[in-house]
C-alpha cells in the first residue's frame, strides 16, 4: 500500500518526539511504500523572533517576503528536514531529504500578492517519489515549492501533503498533528466524517482556524482520489502502526456512505 504521512512541525521540535516518530516511520516503510511530508512553522517563528522579525499572518498563512522565505528555506528545508532525516537514518532506514523545488517535484504558484512568496501547489510529479521508494529510499519532503524560474515559495504543509499524496497516488494520507482529531459541537472527537459532514462543521463555525484549514485539505485530498484520509494525534503511543491496523483512533474521512 502507498502511504503518505504528514508531520506537523510541533511534533518535530523536541528530540524525543522526533526520534519516536522516526522509529515508527522506519517500521512503516518496511511494510508499505511510504513518503513523509513535514512542516515547521513553530521553528520558523522562533528563528524569525531571534532575528528580530515579527511574523504576520493572513487567514493563517505567513506573509513571506524574501527575508521570510530565506528563513523558511533555512529552517524547514534545512534544520528541520535534516534532523528528521538523521533520526530516521539512525533507525536504519535510508531517508532522503527533499523539498518541492528539488527536481521540480512540486510546482507552486503565488497564492495572493498580499502574502508575498506564499505558493499554492499546482501539481506534484510523483515519478521522483516512486523512483526513490522503489529503490529502497524513504523520501522526506519539506513544504517548499518552486517553479521553472527557480523561484522558491513557502507552501502550507497540509496543502503540500495533499499535492504529494495525489502525485504519489497514495492509498492513505495521514495527518499527524497535536490534537486528537476533529471535534463535533459537543467537544467529542468524531471517529468518522463524510465530505458533507466536514463542510457542515466549517459552515457552522465548529471547525475554525487550523482545523478548518486541515479539513479543507482533507476535502481536497478526497477530491484528488485519495481513498483514505485520517487526522490523529502524533504523540499517541504507536500511532502509525495503530492507524494502519485500522484502529478507531483520530478522525477518518471518507465519501458519503463509504466506510474506510
Amino acid at each position: 500500500m502507498k502511504v503518505l504521512i504528514k508531520l506537523g512541525g510541533t511534533l518535530l521540535d523536541a528530540a524525543e518526539s522526533r526520534n519516536e516518530l522516526a522509529r515508527q516511520l522506519t517500521a512503516v516503510a518496511q511494510e508499505h511504500r511510504l513518503v513523509v511530508v513535514h512542516g515547521g512553522g513553530k521553528q520558523v517563528t522562533r528563528f524569525l523572533q531571534e532575528q528580530g522579525i515579527e511574523s504576520r499572518f493572513i487567514n493563517g498563512l505567513r506573509v513571506s517576503d524574501e527575508q521570510v522565505v530565506d528563513a523558511v528555506t533555512k529552517v524547514i528545508a534545512g534544520a528541520v528536514n535534516k534532523q528528521l532525516v538523521g533520526a530516521i537514518i539512525n533507525q536504519g532506514a535510508l531517508a532522503v531529504g527533499l523539498s518541492g523545488l528539488d527536481g521540480m517535484l512540486t510546482v507552486a504558484k503565488p497564492f495572493n500578492p498580499e502574502l508575498g512568496f506564499v505558493g499554492r501547489p499546482q501539481n506534484t510529479d510523483g515519478r521522483l517519489l516512486d523512483l526513490l521508494v522503489t529503490a529502497g529510499y524513504l523520501p522526506v519532503v519539506a513544504c517548499i515549492g518552486g517553479d521553472a524560474t527557480g523561484a522558491i515559495y513557502n507552501v502550507n504543509a497540509d496543502q503540500m501533503a495533499v499535492s504529494c499524496a495525489a502525485g504519489f497516488q497514495a492509498d492513505l494520507l495521514i495527518f499527524l498533528t497535536d490534537v486528537p482529531g476533529v471535534k463535533g459541537d459537543d467537544g467529542k472527537v468524531l471517529s468518522r466524517l463524510t465530505p458533507s459532514g466536514s463542510r457542515a462543521l466549517i459552515v457552522e463555525g465548529i471547525a475554525r482556524g487550523g482545523m478548518r484549514a486541515k479539513l479543507e485539505s482533507c476535502l481536497d485530498a478526497l477530491q484528488a482520489r485519495i481513498a483514505q484520509v485520517v487526522i490523529a494525534h502524533g504523540r499517541d503511543v504507536n500511532i502509525c502502526q495503530r492507524l494502519l491496523a485500522g484502529e478507531e483512533i483520530g478522525t477518518r474521512m471518507n465519501w458519503e456512505g463509504v466506510l474506510i
